[in-house]
């Protein structure tokens, strides 16, 4: 059977057993059973929804009648719904509020939401994140025990919901399966559901950023800065499509941080070239974004902006308002330095910089820029 269309089924069949009395942890097992049946079919049925609750209802039951603790739960095998058409009831939505439960820590909350919503295995999420799959299960086990009293029902928190998903596109790919892919598809659902700009302004940055994927590493997995990457390569549709989303939510007056995200996002999509990039622009929208979210890490980007909008010494004063021990400060002084002309400082804080980081094509990148700027510095004359 198509795998894609079985995962877009998950939510519904989760929630019409919620709602017949199961619980959340009880209900999820029961459809990841029906998904590893289905998918050993040979023939597809004609509603394949209504074979998968009916499946999945079946093995929930087994599961209540097999356990002694659940007793109470065989009274209601008389009363078993029929098999047949259910009415086309959306607990998506719902579902995303159960997974991204404010007392989930992020981690927990990103496999939760990938397996009942995504309906990923145990098994792709784990290769996805490159850790074990009894690693995997244990997480998800201890997530799903958590919000085990949490009601399907219950108001959610939109603000969580969409932090989980930005997570989960951050984390990129991995495995057989693609995250970055999957934090789309799972925005899209989000964004026809919610009424709310930022769930939009959400998808729009997503659509922004992966239309530039393709351009962002080089041969050997090699990263690529922004201003050096080949925009031909980048994706106009992707672009086009995630302005379009960004105009209509920002029509909306109701500005968020992921609106003001993917409106730095599309004037870095505009620019033909990186030297046509409009940095004033760009500099006005991390003011919007700083006022949001007050993060340090905002007000870096920013001194990096400022630097590009009104030269490197700028950039200088607002980089020296900052905590140095906050992440990539080196790498933007380093930055900053070089475009200022301090080739010797610059090589000093790209090397620095690479020491200190934890992601090993960062690292290669940093090592790359100190023995550039180096190898300039040498052919530099002397003042």
């Amino acid at each position: 059977m198509n795998e894609p269309q079985l995962r877009e089924l998950v939510p519904a069949v989760i929630g019409v057993l919620v709602r017949r009395g199961a619980d959340f942890a009880a209900a999820e097992d029961a459809v990841q059973e029906a998904l590893i049946r289905a998918l050993e079919a040979e023939e597809q049925p004609r509603d394949l929804k209504a074979w998968l609750i009916s499946v999945a209802w079946r093995k929930f039951l087994d599961s209540a009648r097999a356990e002694k603790a659940r007793r109470d739960r065989e009274l209601a095998v008389d009363a078993e719904p029929t098999d047949g058409p259910v009415p086309a009831t959306d607990d998506t939505l719902r579902l995303y509020f159960l997974c991204a439960h404010p007392t989930l820590p992020p981690s927990s909350a990103v496999a939760l939401t990938l397996r009942a919503v995504g309906g990923l295995t145990t098994r792709q999420i784990a290769a996805a994140y490159l850790v074990p799959e009894a690693t995997m299960a244990q997480r998800i086990s201890r997530a799903k025990k958590r919000i085990a009293a949490a009601r399907l029902d219950e108001p959610g928190d939109l603000a969580t919901v969409l932090r989980v998903l930005y997570l989960v596109f951050n984390e990129g790919y991995g495995g057989d399966v693609d995250l970055a892919a999957e934090a789309i598809r799972l925005a899209r659902q989000l964004a026809a559901l919610s009424d709310e700009p930022e769930a939009a302004g959400l998808l729009a940055l997503m659509l922004l950023h992966h239309a530039r994927r393709a351009s962002r590493t080089g041969p050997g997995g090699r990263l690529v800065p922004l201003a050096e990457q080949d925009r031909s390569r980048w994706d106009t549709e992707l672009i086009a499509e995630g302005v379009t989303i960004l105009q209509t939510a920002l029509a909306r007056d109701r500005l968020g941080e992921y609106q003001a995200q993917a409106a730095i996002a599309a004037l870095h999509a505009d620019a033909p070239t990186a030297s046509e990039t409009d940095w004033v622009q760009i500099v006005e929208w991390y003011d919007e974004l700083l006022l949001l979210t007050g993060s340090p890490i905002v007000r870096l980007n920013r001194a990096v902006a400022v630097g590009e909008a009104d030269g490197p010494q700028a950039g200088l004063a607002e980089l020296a308002e900052i905590d140095p021990a906050l992440p990539r400060y080196t790498a933007v002084a380093a930055y900053l330095r070089e475009r200022a002309g301090d080739l010797d400082r610059a090589a000093d804080l790209y090397a620095e910089a690479a020491r200190a980081a934890t992601n090993l094509a960062e690292r290669d990148h940093l090592t790359r820029e100190a023995a550039r700027v180096r190898h300039l510095e040498q052919k530099s004359p002397p003042p």
